[in-house]
């Protein structure tokens, strides 16, 4: 059995300009409202095929096309490398600063504000995942956004204790997410394989430290002799792992993330 894909089939799509930014924005389905931000290399099947189940369950979804082309497959290992070396070096994503307040931030938060006004709701969901989980997160500086995922998180690159440690976010966002999830209910899930080196779990264990049981944590284990077979390299929780099957740590992960954004958002 393979994760799930599919393809663009009856997703609109039209340019969004907020925060600076231009990028198409992909979008389909009715109710209330989720910014799906994709993982490198971009909308592939993986994520398409995300963004689906979420439109199933209920869900009006936005896709930022961020990078790389929009349906195109994974598996082009060439198209993967140049478009994360391209995201690298882009000043949009910071991808190696600590504590930084990252440009995409503005653009993510003006397309959240504008999702929640044309879809019921009390608010929007985000899910980031890979290079953009913490993203999620960031956009929860805005009070539009209600459930921040972060699926794998992966900047900074963890190249050093710092980067590892870093929450993805500037201090002066960490703060405000904070306040809100002590004064406003706000709730954070987190999302990850125990042994993803590109996703540390010190990245969490800062965000658990100042978000307290405000922030829910899913950690899955990939070590050695894992149940279920996951190899130290499982890294794509909500994508590339799923197996859809009752009882399989992702799809179950997945079945989760679902009940978050109803409760959140319904």
């Amino acid at each position: 059995m393979t994760a799930p894909e599919a393809d663009l089939t009856g997703w609109s799509v039209s340019p969004f300009t907020g925060g600076g930014y231009t990028h198409d924005v992909y979008r389909k389905g009715e109710g209330p409202g989720v910014v799906l931000i994709p993982e490198i290399p971009g909308i592939h099947p993986g994520v398409l095929a995300l963004g689906n189940h979420l439109v199933d369950n209920g869900f009006t979804v936005a896709m930022p096309s961020l990078f790389g082309t929009p349906g195109a497959p994974r598996d082009d290992v060439l198209g993967m490398v140049s478009t994360l070396a391209r995201a690298c070096v882009a000043r949009e994503f910071a991808a190696f600063a600590t504590d930084k307040q990252r440009p995409v931030a503005s653009f993510l938060r003006a397309l959240a504000r504008d999702l929640n006004a044309s879809t019921p709701g009390k608010g929007v969901g985000v899910i980031g995942q890979c290079f953009t989980g913490g993203f999620a997160l960031a956009a929860a500086v805005d009070d539009s956004v209600l459930a921040p995922v972060l699926s794998q998180p992966s900047l900074p690159l963890p190249l050093t204790p710092a980067q590892r440690r870093d929450a993805g976010v500037s201090r002066i966002e960490l703060d405000v997410i904070a306040d809100r999830a002590a004064n406003e209910g706000l709730c954070a899930m987190g999302l990850r394989f125990s042994e993803d080196k590109m996703s540390p779990g010190q990245r969490f264990a800062t965000l658990k430290k100042r978000l307290g049981d405000a922030f829910e944590v899913i950690e899955i284990p990939s070590g050695p002799g894992n149940e279920h077979g996951f190899t130290r390299m499982a890294h794509s929780v909500l994508t590339d792992e799923v197996r859809e099957v009752d009882g399989h740590p992702a799809y179950e992960a997945r079945k989760r993330v679902v009940e978050f954004l109803t409760a959140r958002l319904a």
